[in-house]
């Protein structure tokens, strides 16, 4: 358990209403907890509060669209009087949980997407081929930790420099092979880059990734070639290969090898054809939402999307990206239904709130969005869009 005295200290004298069902305990005992630790309970929300706990069954917008927005209220959460707070935040406060400022933050597959600057399709595809793994998932959606950022910087520094996806996976291997006591080669090895090589630094030498010391590297490449040409191979000419009646797993492999490979309209035929032989699967709609978006065609994504909550409605990260298309698509009352959507599953979505209060904004409902913008500095509070967030909160 942790024990923070600063952290409870900062309860002393808060006025707090306790708003829908707690998950970890039930509203009494809370209720009891934080009187001992100096704060006032109220029965209900009025302008005597100064924080709003939601329970974990019960979303930001829920709270938003029901108590807080009376104009008292409003006026309040808009210069910060009031302060929303998730259950989970209650429960870091109250020390009864690590509080995750002071353990580590936590990024979806866009906040790094967007932290690195690179196309979150590259996060995906290096989360597919395991380069990156989630700490954990939520409804579906992946969260990295502060190790599989620093890996992930490193494979954009690699990009950067010029070294292909395909060389940094095979070499990558090739380094798991040789050290399988290591299990982050990028993060955990001195690697340097020459021109398509990865070598690791070892004293005043350099060891090839199958442990060699440098040799005449014109060979290593020629043994490595055939892989490499598969690779290469044009996407059309892969579907070809494919063998009459192939299985949904080899109509993704090839897909995702299309897609790896820059060629989305066939990466996009195959995924319907793995659909057409699988049958409905809420991922790879999702997937082909993805590809289609891509492409530019928004309207085909949309519909992806729309098809994949309809096989599985956990699944948070499509109702977001929804809720983008349909912004990008002029439907403002339609996005905002999608990002809230997904606030109803998973409460403490970062990327969920940010889009909500944008669309908010977008509308005029700036008191709403307030609401959003606060509760995303406090769940993503390093994040590449906490900077944006917080010049909005300012405003007047």
């Amino acid at each position: 358990m942790h024990d923070s005295s600063s952290t409870l200290t900062a309860l002393v004298g808060r006025t707090i209403a306790l708003v829908g069902k707690l998950e970890a305990m039930n509203r009494r005992a809370a209720a009891d907890l934080l009187r001992q630790h100096g704060a006032t309970v109220a029965d209900r929300v009025d302008a005597s509060i100064d924080t709003l706990v939601v329970g974990g069954d019960a979303s930001l917008s829920d709270a938003a669209a029901t108590e807080l927005l009376d104009d008292e209220l409003a006026a309040a959460a808009h210069t910060g009087r009031l302060e929303i707070w998730s259950e989970t935040r209650l429960w870091e406060r109250l020390g009864l949980v690590e509080p995750r400022d002071q353990v580590q933050q936590l990024y979806t597959p866009a906040l790094l997407a967007d932290l690195l600057k690179l196309p979150v399709a590259i996060v995906r595809r290096w989360q597919r081929r395991g380069l990156i793994q989630p700490v954990r998932q939520v409804h579906r959606l992946a969260y990295f930790d502060y190790r599989e950022v620093a890996t992930a910087r490193r494979l954009a520094d690699l990009l950067a420099a010029g070294v292909s996806p395909q060389a940094i996976e095979r070499k990558l291997a090739r380094w798991r092979d040789y050290l399988p006591q290591v299990d982050r080669p990028l993060s955990q090895l001195s690697i340097i880059v020459e021109g398509q090589d990865l070598l690791l630094r070892a004293g005043e030498g350099l060891i090839e990734a199958g442990g060699q010391r440098r040799f005449d590297f014109q060979a290593a490449d020629a043994v490595t070639q055939p892989h490499t040409a598969a690779l290469a191979t044009p996407a059309a000419e892969l579907a070809r290969r494919l063998p009459f009646g192939a299985t949904p797993a080899e109509l993704i492999a090839a897909s995702e090898e299309c897609e790896d490979s820059g060629a989305l309209v066939p990466a996009i035929e195959l995924c319907r054809a793995a659909l057409a032989a699988k049958g409905p699967d809420a991922e790879l709609c999702f997937r082909l939402a993805e590809l289609l978006y891509r492409v530019g065609d928004r309207a085909a994504a949309r519909e992806r999307y729309y098809m994949a909550l309809e096989i599985d409605e956990d699944l948070v990260e499509a109702r977001a990206n929804l809720g983008c298309v349909l912004m990008e698509e002029g439907q403002p009352e339609l996005a905002v239904a999608a990002f809230q959507g997904a606030l109803d599953f998973h409460p403490d979505y970062a990327d969920a709130h940010y889009q909500l209060a944008r669309a908010l904004d977008d509308l005029g409902r700036r008191d709403e969005a307030t609401v959003h913008w606060q509760a995303f500095v406090g769940l993503a509070p390093e994040s590449p869009w906490a900077e944006l967030a917080a010049a909005r909160l300012a405003r007047p």
